[in-house]
């Protein structure tokens, strides 16, 4: 994390203090020492910028996980488990979007536009989704939903790890950091910008009905929404986005609060990523009126989980994935090897046999 200017970089100091006995790793980064890491943060030019920064960092560490490539590798090692093991059964459905959920007794009834699924229990992971589907089935109407968009930008490579800058407290949104895409080699990525849309699904507007139907307007949430426009810095900040989204435009004003990370960009090195970025459904509990930060979770106690995960997602999916699997083995009656399971979460070098029971799981629209 990058300070720039002497009140960041005094912030920074002081945080240090708190988190660094607790972070052997973490270290307090000079402009020289940042240098050596990050060279194009401290050069503009042929010389050091002229700004106080400073940083906190690690190295030698993970900064960045290919989730898609973690979510294979599960399937994958699930298939390898079920053939071993003839009384396992692991389905994979893809592209199957869910329509309804009701309850039949003690069980789910998952109904697609092809098939029906029948469950004794269910996690949905599915964004604002899940809020949509926990409504259907008759929980969380407590909860309504603020899409927030984001998008990124690409330049050439500039970064050799992650970057980011200090969070303003009053904003309610990730500051903006760039780093490198594991996905898109040779590039940096930089973003996010954020932007209130009506729509539970990046670039398809097929789900504006879906936002309608979660959104559930009243004065609750028509408080939050004053007090948020009420604080002069969202109101900027939710202003200047909406102009990050104008061709052209964009790039000027988003050149600028790069700048801070690399001094030396240049308009022509900026490009627009297209098709980059999602959804983050920031949750409105409406009987608090405020803002909920970071992951919701709706335990029906029935055996039915709902998750609306927004940025960081991937960062706690494996600890949500873990709350779930306790909270439906106790539902189910089954039992968790507790000891296996901290040896693979830990040194994932170890294989044991886990108790065999019915669910289903829903990411997206898709059912697997």
């Amino acid at each position: 994390v990058l300070g720039v200017g002497r009140t960041e970089c005094e912030l920074l100091t002081k945080r240090f203090e708190v988190f660094g006995p607790h972070y052997p790793n973490l270290k307090l980064l000079d402009k020289k020492a940042i240098a050596r890491i990050e060279p194009n943060v401290t050069i503009n030019g042929d010389s050091f910028r002229d700004d106080e920064i400073m940083a906190l960092g690690s190295t030698d560490e993970y900064t960045a996980v290919n989730f898609e490539a973690l979510s294979r590798s599960f399937v994958r090692q699930a298939q390898i488990e079920a053939e071993q093991h003839p009384d396992k059964t692991v389905d994979i459905h893809y592209n199957e979007y869910v329509e309804h959920i009701r309850i039949d007794g003690d069980e789910f009834i998952v109904e697609t536009q092809g098939v029906c699924y029948r469950a004794r229990s269910l996690v949905a992971c599915a964004g604002g989704h899940s809020l949509k589907l926990a409504h259907d089935l008759g929980y969380g109407h407590n909860f309504s939903v603020l899409p927030i968009a984001g998008s990124f930008y690409f330049t050439p490579h500039v970064l050799n790890g992650k970057v980011y800058t200090v969070q303003n407290d009053a904003l309610p949104f990730a500051a903006i950091h760039g780093d490198p895409d594991v996905l898109v080699p040779g590039e940096t990525r930089f973003g996010p910008t954020a932007l209130v849309l009506p729509i539970l699904e990046r670039y398809n507007f097929k789900t504006l009905p879906d936002f309608f139907q979660v959104f559930r307007f009243d004065h609750r949430v028509a408080k939050v929404l004053w007090d948020l426009l009420r604080v002069k810095d969202i109101r900027n900040y939710m202003f200047k986005n909406m102009l990050f989204e104008i061709p052209l435009i964009r790039k000027w004003l988003f050149l600028k609060d790069v700048h801070k990370i690399i001094p030396s960009l240049r308009f022509g090195d900026l490009k627009f990523a297209n098709k980059v970025g999602g959804i983050r459904p920031q949750l409105i509990d409406k009987d608090n009126c405020k803002l909920l930060m970071g992951e919701a979770k709706i335990d029906t106690g029935i055996g039915s989980i709902f998750n609306m995960t927004p940025s960081p997602g991937g960062t706690s999916c494996l600890e949500n994935a873990e709350i779930d699997l306790h909270t439906i083995a106790q539902h189910l009656g089954a039992n968790i090897d507790e000891a296996a399971l901290q040896a693979d979460l830990i040194a994932d070098n170890q294989k044991h046999d886990s108790e065999d029971f019915s669910g289903v799981l829903i990411t997206g629209n898709d059912v697997s």
